[in-house]
């Protein structure tokens, strides 16, 4: 707003200026030859009325085409950045990513200026990570559709027989890609709040629901861990029951899968206005500096190998949260990682009894 009122300012004292120069080099024009003709000449009656009429409109043009080529170059310049901003525009309607405009140049838009470099830039970040989200779905369904043809086209040409163990590869290659295309469109029901319209938010007891998320997984986590500890404080959130389940159930399996350690801890407790839930264990190398990555879609701590998944859990588990008006996030060191959830409170049960469970000792 401060620049378009900058720009207006400059457009008004341009025009002002223009219009003083007319009047004054009309005014001071006739003003000395009418004294001239007078003074000099010695002419005077009609014969003057006419003459300074005939010289008032040479004056006149002339002043015109002075003013006129003053407001020009004084109104390009300001203009300039305004047009410099139409053909980015341009640009970026035409599908490219133009330079950044210079904001130390743009004569009074240098907010416009910044905000439209801002809005480029997000732009191509957004292209970026759809172009990466369609190679990695690409990626994803090329493995099993290539297993799946190899296959049918073995069968096909009679160099195989099919029996159970062979239809039995090919339904866990087609499952595959059922649960790869499920896990998107999931993913995108979440982001549009599908899942809203199906099914309204409800009060619900976390400490109960993350008990029963763990008893879940109680095998896999005695296989997994020597020393266990879950403890959960009562409260009450608003929200979706299954989803937020799910998230805990991602978080668990994401930890089973890539873990490298003994210990484990989960914890749900009461911080300020918010229920804040904790999963601790030691795992496989996460990059404290791209922390944040490992909740994009399709993202894999080590791309180089095959590792469980798909690369979706995580990004689902966040938008789940985001969708509740929480967070989720991640602290590590490398090695040792602390998944965090916010939640926002509705209020703390009434009452006071704490789920716990412990095996081995407590977790560090």
């Amino acid at each position: 707003m401060q620049d378009f009122k900058l720009l207006l300012s400059k457009l008004v004292v341009v025009n002002s200026l223009v219009i003083a120069l007319v009047i004054l080099l009309a005014g001071m024009s006739v003003k000395d030859y009418a004294c001239f003709l007078v003074n000099a000449e010695n002419i005077t009656g009609p014969q003057l009325v006419q003459m300074l009429n005939i010289f008032l409109v040479i004056v006149s043009v002339l002043s015109f085409v002075i003013a006129g080529v003053f407001h020009y170059f004084f109104a390009k310049q300001i203009v300039k950045p305004v047009k410099v901003l139409s053909n980015a525009a341009k640009e970026v309607s035409a599908g490219r990513t133009p330079a950044p405009i210079d904001v130390s140049t743009s004569s009074g838009l240098a907010e416009l200026a910044s905000n439209f470099n801002q809005m480029v830039e997000t732009l191509a970040s957004v292209q970026n990570q759809r172009d990466e989200m369609l190679k990695d779905i690409a990626h994803e369904l090329r493995t099993p559709l290539t297993n799946i043809n190899g296959y049918l086209e073995a069968l096909h040409h009679e160099v195989i027989q099919g029996d159970a163990t062979l239809f039995g590869s090919l339904l866990d290659e087609s499952q595959r890609i059922t649960r790869v295309v499920e896990l998107i469109t999931e993913l995108n029901a979440w982001d549009k709040g599908i899942y809203f319209l199906q099914k309204p938010f409800e009060e619900i007891e976390m400490d109960k629901l993350l008990h029963e998320s763990v008893t879940a997984f109680d095998l896999k986590l005695q296989h997994t861990f020597s020393n266990i500890k879950a403890d959960f404080e009562p409260a009450i959130v608003k929200g979706h029951k299954d989803g937020l389940k799910q998230v805990v159930t991602n978080l668990l399996q994401n930890t089973i899968d890539y873990n490298e350690g003994n210990h484990f801890s989960i914890r749900g407790v009461c911080v300020d206005h918010t229920y804040q839930i904790t999963l601790s264990h030691h795992g496989q190398w996460i990059d404290p500096e791209q922390k944040e990555m490992i909740f994009d879609r399709f993202y894999r701590m080590e791309r180089s190998r095959s590792t469980p998944g798909t690369g979706l859990g995580l990004a689902i588990a966040r938008q789940i949260i985001e969708a509740h008006q929480g967070t989720i996030s991640v602290e590590t060191d490398g090695h040792h990682h602390h998944f965090s959830i916010e939640l926002p409170l509705l209020h703390q049960s009434l009452t006071k009894a704490v789920h716990t469970f412990v095996k081995g000792g407590d977790a560090p």
